[in-house]
């Protein structure tokens, strides 16, 4: 939310950058090696806010990922409408996306050929006659002896030895070399299918008319008039259907049959072409709903419209379904409506993980709503619900802590802080996750491998002997008296660490021991 910087500063965008600045740097410290950070963006801030990443994570930009937001349009002016946003990717050298999985049904073996399954590649390459001359050029199937013209707004992908320049080194293979190694698969045909031109006249007839060779799929016509050596294929036996080049499942490693993540996020519903026609080679596709529909899911959970412009569950969940493990953290720093979150319960259902969330939001209150509060009345209650369970629809298993944070200057901790901080604070360093804060003045915050770790409150005689009484030979003590909870707890035979309370509010902020 930039709305809070003037409109007329001149320095507002300098401020914006500051704003995130300060939590970028954050998020790159807590980044684990292998993680990455997805950040969204209009188009009109875009350009801003990538320069400042590239600032906090030199040489690990990824991309970005174009998101058409809405179908309706917006002029702004010159005729031109705003429908899409962007995600910036920035991530450590560990990180992959975790793309598509080549489906091992598609793989078969209708030839009977011994190097086992193979699924068919297409020969093309997206390159006109043009641009590539010499890849143009006829293939004959050596068993049948009929030919296959050569797309001229799609030649082939490999050259022909019959093509190559004296003394040119290639290096792949030449499509004769293919064909020797019975790694091109001519398609069957009926005799009757095959077309054959006796003279030059008749070719041309046909071609005049569209009635010579085309495409299988788009019935593009493979011959125009103005086409080179159109006299070869006078007498040739022209087969339809188009050859391809055979993809043995055993050629590599199934870990290396990965399709890599698209940076095209597609509507739901969106008919997309595969340029070329094969899945398996083309990138893995994410689909989201636009962003209009987020509103009426916040709607359907909270029974109103809470949030303004929140995004779809389908764009969150599939972000994080290519970007996340199942055993990943997931830190949303600005978590709005909370989508975030259940996006994380959702795909834990879905694959069994034990994703955890953090989402980090504010009050946003204004002067005009002094009681508003976002955290709680939206994101925490959105979350609660999912759990709960909505209708019909199958709760996912979860829980979360509700936290509210304290902002205490560091001359004041001691003055300021309160016990129940405190016991968060350890709680969070030494069992990774918050509790609810006991009522008794010995507050035990862990137990186990013979260790217990607890808060003393206020150190009497009844919290000296509950003290004792802890589990374990070992005692980790946070006290107001340190120096006396050791000599009274030493004196009954216990070995023990004794700490300040002080201490325990400083040292809880910091990483895990």
């Amino acid at each position: 939310n930039d709305r809070y910087v003037g409109q007329n500063d001149r320095w507002r965008h300098s401020l914006w950058l500051e704003f995130l600045y300060r939590r970028l740097v954050l998020a790159r410290d807590l980044l684990t090696p292998d993680g990455v950070i997805l950040v969204s963006i209009n188009d009109e801030n875009r350009a801003r806010l990538e320069m400042l990443m590239d600032e906090v994570f030199p040489g690990r930009r990824i991309g970005s990922l174009v998101w058409r937001t809405k179908d309706t349009g917006n002029d702004l002016g010159q005729r031109f409408s705003h429908v899409h946003e962007h995600v910036l990717v920035y991530a450590n050298i560990g990180f992959r996306f975790n793309g598509r999985a080549t489906d091992r049904a598609k793989f078969r073996n209708p030839d009977g050929d011994t190097r086992g399954d193979w699924a068919p590649r297409p020969l093309t390459t997206p390159k006109t006659l043009t641009e590539r001359e010499n890849t143009y050029y006829p293939i004959q199937d050596p068993k049948t002896g009929y030919w296959y013209p050569c797309d001229p707004n799609r030649v082939w992908a490999y050259a022909s030895e019959k093509k190559m320049p004296e003394g040119q080194k290639l290096r792949t293979e030449t499509i004769e070399e293919f064909i020797s190694k019975d790694l091109i698969y001519f398609p069957p045909c009926e005799p009757s299918e095959v077309m054959l031109f006796e003279t030059r006249e008749a070719l041309d007839k046909a071609v005049s008319l569209g009635k010579g060779p085309v495409l299988p799929k788009k019935k593009t016509p493979l011959f125009l008039p103005e086409l080179p050596d159109l006299e070869f294929w006078v007498g040739k036996k022209i087969a339809p259907g188009r050859p391809s080049r055979k993809d043995h499942w055993t050629s590599k490693p199934e870990s290396e049959r990965i399709a890599p993540l698209g940076s095209w996020i597609a509507g739901v519903n969106e008919d997309i072409e595969l340029d070329g026609g094969d899945e398996d080679d083309s990138p893995d596709l994410l689909r989201s709903t636009r962003g209009g529909i987020a509103t009426d899911e916040v709607k359907e959970i909270l029974g109103s419209k809470a949030f303004h412009f929140p995004k779809p569950i389908t764009l969150i969940r599939n972000l994080l379904r290519q970007a996340s493990q199942p055993d990943d953290t997931v830190l949303d720093f600005f978590a709005g409506s909370g989508t975030t979150g259940q996006a994380v319960l959702e795909l834990n259902k879905e694959d069994g993980g034990s994703r955890r969330f953090i989402l980090g939001s504010s009050t946003e209150t204004t002067d005009k709503e002094p009681d508003k509060n976002i955290c709680r009345d939206v994101c925490a209650e959105r979350l609660r619900r999912i759990i709960n369970g909505i209708g019909e629809r199958e709760a996912p298993d979860g829980d979360f802590a509700y936290l509210m944070l304290d902002k205490i200057e560091p001359a004041d901790l001691r003055f300021e802080a309160e016990s129940n901080h405190a016991f968060q604070l350890l709680s969070l360093r030494v069992t990774h996750c918050a509790a609810q804060v006991p009522a008794d003045i010995v507050k035990l915050i862990a137990t186990g491998d013979d260790l217990s770790v607890a808060l003393c409150t206020e150190v009497t005689p009844d919290a000296i002997d509950a003290l004792a009484r802890l589990p374990g030979t070992r005692l980790a003590v946070y006290s107001t008296r340190p120096d006396t909870v050791q000599e009274q707890l030493e004196a009954r035979g216990k070995t023990v660490n004794s700490y300040s309370l002080a201490e325990a509010l400083m040292r809880g902020q910091g990483g895990a021991t």
